[in-house]
């Protein structure tokens, strides 16, 4: 009956105990892989060679070991430490860093794979460690430990043969589900024969396709059939059950959760791909450099009698060289000798920028969250400067969006309704007699009201939990958040006690406890007979015939139940849309008003119906029931039949409506971000009804918002095939959405352009997979553009029922679409895992479903309302900052290079530095490296709260704008600009050679010095000119800079250095400013330099973000 789901290659044979089939057969075991489970990158042996390739695949890195080398064979101007010992230091920390990052990975490994496990051999309980199960064995599991791996479950302690998981860190549920043990297995599990036949692995979570084969003495054997129900996965958590027995279907990384994790991958910022394009334009004008002075050297050399003057004759050693060996030791001689233009401190510089600068994350104190006293978390520091630049915002809904925990706030019964306040009086607007209706409330009749409350206790699929150990539990005082398990200091007599409930979903308890408020209790379901508590405090008992399952298509569960006057009753509950249809018009018009209203408020509404059956309708209902639930072709479509037939001609009751309370500020925050221009996508595993709801209480769909639904109700709709349905679904909306919409103008938030119609667009798990796997490969791509040109033509989209693995899918879709935008993923549960993993930025909320999606994350904070501030304020500045270092670091270089270069025309191309040995060394490691890191750390060019408050500010830099190719000639020119000041200007003063009052002449030291200081100087005061937020530290490192330059210039020429053996600068800079033409050169060629900078500051009309804070300014004072 399975045949055409199991081939034989795509099934695995699990023998049950690694006991073979029939007696006669022999056993074969085959292989699986063992349960250990590995997310490290490294291991001790390969860390070095793997680390350093990762490393030297940088460009820079790579260039500056060839450049190390060349220094080291060659003879050249300047000696190899001034690059080896950069590169040597970026490299260590480099490392350092990874491999404690790694080591953290390891140990999160180990504790798994040691955890111990009970295993059953022969008989005997044997205590193994977790990584050692075998595919085959059977394990024991006691109540709330974690799964080891996929198993099938055979045996329970629960009578009803069932067990109660919670999957919370697989899907993010904390609810609880029911699992069922195969039918017909032995109680006795040692002489259990049988073997199961199931698919190969595969990280779906909600599919399982199996059979199991039970040998008994000699007979045929028994087949039974293996869903997703008998299948319990690893990382699940054993509820409310004492143990259970199953047997391992799948281990370690074949597991489902292992299949769902998705590897790190090193993440890279769009900064740092900037860079890159900008080091090869530098290593292009440094070639040029080198060649054009390679040519002119030999040039300049071939005339007669400059090659070889007179007073410098060649050895014989120079004469024998070959001339083409001699060229190119000369290019590599140049390339030394300009190296500085590409900056390899530049990279120390930004690896200390981003580690130091995600301190200010950790150390802010509006991060800090008093309920579980931790601030914000930073595990990645590459990507501060990316929170600067997200485009998309992917959410997780539950625990993110929402706290995850249901309150009942109101209902309404034939039209009327009743709110529960929280005052305390007797049964809170209820009433109680017979007597006079309320005033002020009209209220429906009293058996009206007992019919709804009998409802909402009859048609659910809660649990009451067992408390086995009643003192413990009330001892604690604890509050249980995931089964909404209230329980108090002292223990309560058992009329009132607040009573634990366990059910596949957190609204179902919400509605039975709103139901006890109204006094009427659920006590709990014996075998097959349900008891109520009423209001006189009478035991009702209801014998529950059927339940008739929830699912998403029908959107509606039912329950018949037989009472203790042999009435048969089908109650139904379930979404207006499902329920309205199938009952007299008449009432529905009295509660659609309601119902409509409470959805709006961003209430969880559902409608509750019921119907008498006639001995008759139940008999023809009972049978059809049966036969489709043997059924094993079409189950699924069967049941349907018979529960839509089941389910006409009932009549309305009322309707209720439960708040899943939002985060805090959760709707400001998602205002700020779309005002920010960031598009917002919710990711969820939650059905439809529900995620919209939250997403209209978000104000991420408003009223006006016109919702494009694209699910698996929308393609049932046509009656045609679905995959026609779709393709005609999205030609539609992307003429809507895309073809029909005005362009929509850079710059105006959607406030503004209230004119425009705005769209919202809905998606579910199902519909995707088609959308990405269509089984065409033609149409596949062509689906997927149209999905993506609506879905960013979409203020919001929502996709929900998703399973993780598709949550990556869609962030990887629109991380690779066109222009490549900058992603951001946040969640809190391991449902949300491969989601933060896959965004460029990932970020865990620290919340209540443990600590998996904090651990993968990039950063991690406590609440969703701190990430406004997050990429608003912090993530705004540092890309300001870091696109600033990266630009003055190039120009910085290139002024300090370019007359470097020119000095070669004037002196026969020879390879002669112009500045000293010290001088280029310290150049960007001591001159000029402090300021701008102290700059590119403290800098706020727009004060925090402004930012904060002008979301638009944030479009501003959007699309990486300041490491355009833009700036960066603006940059590059004003470097070519001061490098021929700085050279042509001091040339210029050196005409009259005499600058001393004794007549003395100045020599090429002087001239280099002189230029030296004068680019020290204007490098750092065009650094102070750009600073708007000035503090201590820049003060102090911008005027220490400066004070260190002009100490150290006296220090190294005003001794007599033993280990040198020449000294060129001895009493140069001193004797230098003994004269008064030097000074007046040096203070009038830094005005000049800068003069363009202030001149254009005075009068440039303020414009930028600047002028925006005193514009503001000035309306704040006004």
């Amino acid at each position: 009956f399975l045949g055409r789901h199991l081939n034989y290659l795509d099934s695995r044979t699990i023998y049950v105990g690694h006991r073979s089939g029939s007696p006669n057969e022999a056993i074969i075991p085959p292989k699986f892989c063992d349960n250990r489970i590995v997310s490290s990158k490294y291991t001790v042996w390969n860390f070095l060679p793997k680390n350093l390739f990762e490393q030297f695949r940088r460009i820079a890195n790579f260039y500056f070991l060839i450049i190390f080398l060349v220094q080291v064979i060659v003879d050249t101007p300047t000696s190899p430490v001034t690059s080896g010992l950069p590169l040597f230091f970026v490299i260590t920390v480099t490392a350092i860093k990874q491999g404690y990052e790694d080591w953290l990975r390891h140990k999160a490994d180990n504790e798994v794979n040691k955890y111990p496990v009970t295993v059953l051999e022969d008989g005997r309980r044997i205590r193994k460690e977790s990584e050692k199960i075998k595919v085959g064995d059977v394990v024991e599991v006691e109540e709330d430990e974690t799964f080891p791996c996929d198993l099938i479950l055979l045996q329970s302690s629960r009578d009803d043969d069932t067990c109660f998981v919670t999957t919370a860190s697989l899907d993010g549920e904390s609810n609880h589900k029911t699992h069922y043990t195969v039918p017909d297995t032995e109680r006795d599990l040692e002489s259990l024969n049988a073997t199961i036949e199931c698919e190969q692995p595969q990280p779906d979570l909600y599919k399982f396709v199996g059979r199991m084969h039970i040998y008994t003495n000699n007979q045929e054997p028994a087949v039974r059939s293996l869903g997703p129900e008998n299948l319990l996965l690893k990382g699940a958590t054993l509820k409310n059950t004492q143990k259970i027995c199953g047997v391992a279907v799948y281990t370690g990384m074949e597991t489902k959760m292992a299949l769902n994790y998705q590897g790190k991958s090193q993440k890279r910022s769009a900064v740092e791909k900037s860079i890159n394009a900008f080091l090869l334009v530098y290593l292009c004008i440094l070639v040029s450099k080198a060649l054009v002075c390679t040519t002119l050297k030999y040039v300049w050399q071939s005339k007669p009698g400059q090659d070889e003057p007179w007073y410098n004759e060649k050895t014989q050693r120079e004469k024998d060289t070959n001339l083409y060996i001699k060229m190119f030791t000369d290019f590599l001689s140049f390339m030394v000798l300009f190296n500085f233009i590409i900056p390899v401190s530049m990279y120390v510089t930004v690896e200390m920028q981003k580690f130091l600068g995600s301190f200010f994350i950790t150390w802010d104190k509006d991060f800090f969250d008093p309920e579980i006293k931790e601030g914000a978390l930073v595990n990645t520091s590459d990507l501060n400067e990316e929170l600067g630049q997200v485009e998309y915002v992917f959410t997780d809904k539950t625990g993110t969006l929402t706290q995850n925990n249901m309150e009942f706030i109101e209902c309404c019964i034939d039209g009327f309704q009743y709110k529960y306040r929280d005052a305390s009086s007797e049964l809170d607007g209820f009433c109680v007699t017979d007597g006079p209706v309320n005033k002020l409330q009209q209220k429906a009749g009293r058996e009206r009201e007992e019919l709804f409350l009998r409802a909402l206790c009859l048609c659910h699929t809660v649990q009451v939990k067992e408390s086995t150990e009643q003192s413990q539990g009330q001892g604690d005082g604890l509050t249980d958040q995931v089964d909404g398990l209230g329980v108090d200091g002292e223990v309560v007599p058992p009329p009132e006690e607040q009573r634990g409930f366990i059910a596949s979903s957190p609204d179902e308890v919400a509605l039975v406890k709103g139901a006890m408020r109204y006094g009427f209790t659920f006590l709990g379901l014996e075998s097959k007979t349900m008891k109520i508590l009423n209001r006189n405090n009478d035991v009702e008992m209801y014998e529950l015939l059927h339940v008739l399952n929830f699912d998403p298509v029908r959107r509606r569960m039912s329950v018949i139940v037989r009472s203790r006057s042999g009435d048969t009753l089908l109650f139904c509950k379930g979404a207006d849309s499902s329920i309205f249809p199938r009952v007299r018009q008449e009432e529905v018009e009295r509660i659609r008003m309601h119902v409509e209203r409470n959805a709006t408020e961003g209430y969880r509404t559902l409608c509750v119906a019921y119907k008498h059956l006639s001995a008759e309708e139940y008999a023809q209902a009972d049978k059809g029931l049966r036969e489709a639930r043997l059924a094993l072709q079409d189950r699924e479509e069967k049941l349907m039949a018979v529960y839509n037939q089941v389910e006409t001609g009932m009549s309305l009751i009322g309707a209720t409506a439960v708040e899943d309370r939002l985060q805090e500020e959760a709707a400001e925050t998602m205002e700020a971000l779309q005002g920010a221009g960031i598009k917002i996508w919710v990711l969820t595993g939650d059905k439809m009804e529900t995620a919209k709801s939250t997403c209209y209480a978000c104000r991420l769909f408003q009223r006006n918002t016109e919702l494009l639904e694209l699910t698996v109700r929308t393609l049932e709709d046509g009656g045609r095939r679905r995959e026609e349905r779709l393709h005609e679904l999205l030609i539609e909306y992307h003429k809507k959405a895309v073809q029909d919409a005005p362009p929509v103008k850079a710059g105006v938030t959607r406030s503004w352009s209230s004119a425009n119609q705005d769209y919202g667009f809905i998606i579910d798990g199902a519909t995707l997979s088609m959308v990405l796997n269509t089984s065409s490969e033609s149409n596949s791509s062509r689906y997927k553009n149209l999905f993506l040109q609506i879905c960013q033509n979409c203020t919001t989209v929502l996709c929900c029922r998703m399973a993780p693995l598709q949550k990556a899918q869609i962030v990887k879709m629109v991380k690779n679409s066109k222009g490549s935008p900058i992603t951001l993923s946040i969640g809190d549960g391991a449902n949300d895992v491969s989601m933060i993993l896959e965004a460029h930025v990932g970020i865990g909320i620290k919340g209540k479903e443990g600590r998996q999606a904090v651990r993968n994350s990039d950063y991690a904070i406590p609440k969703l309302k701190h990430l406004k501030k997050l990429l608003l304020a912090h993530g705004h500045l540092y890309y300001v900052r870091i696109a600033h270092l990266v630009q003055y670091f190039f120009y910085k270089n290139l002024c300090f290079i370019l007359p470097q270069f020119l000095y070669q025309f004037f002196c026969g191309y020879s390879q002669q530095p112009l500045y000293d040995a010290a001088y280029l060394t310290m150049y960007n490691i001591c001159f000029t490296s402090m300021p701008i890191l102290a700059y590119s750390l403290l800098e706020q060019h727009i004060c925090i709260e402004i930012l904060l408050d002008n979301a638009t500010l944030y479009r501003e830099i959007a699309k990486n704008a300041m490491l355009r190719w833009g700036p960066f000639l603006y940059w590059t020119l004003l470097g070519v600009f001061h490098g021929l000041l700085f050279f042509f200007g001091v040339r210029y003063l050196f005409s009259n050679p005499a600058l001393q009052d004794n007549g003395q002449v100045f020599g090429n030291w002087s001239y280099g010095t002189i230029v030296f200081t004068v680019l020290v100087f204007t490098v750092t005061l065009k650094l102070a000119l750009d600073t708007r937020h000035w503090t201590w530290i820049n003060h102090f490192v911008i005027w220490g800079s400066l004070a260190f330059y002009v100490f150290f210039s006296f220090f190294w020429g005003g001794i007599i250095w033993p280990f040198l053996r020449q000294q060129r600068l001895y009493f140069v800079f001193a004797n230098m400013l003994s004269s008064v033409s030097a000074w007046l050169v040096i203070i009038l060629l830094i005005l000049l330099s800068l003069l363009p900078e202030i001149l254009l500051v005075v009068f440039r009309k303020p414009r930028g973000p600047h002028a925006r804070q005193v514009e503001l300014k000035h309306t704040y004072t006004a």
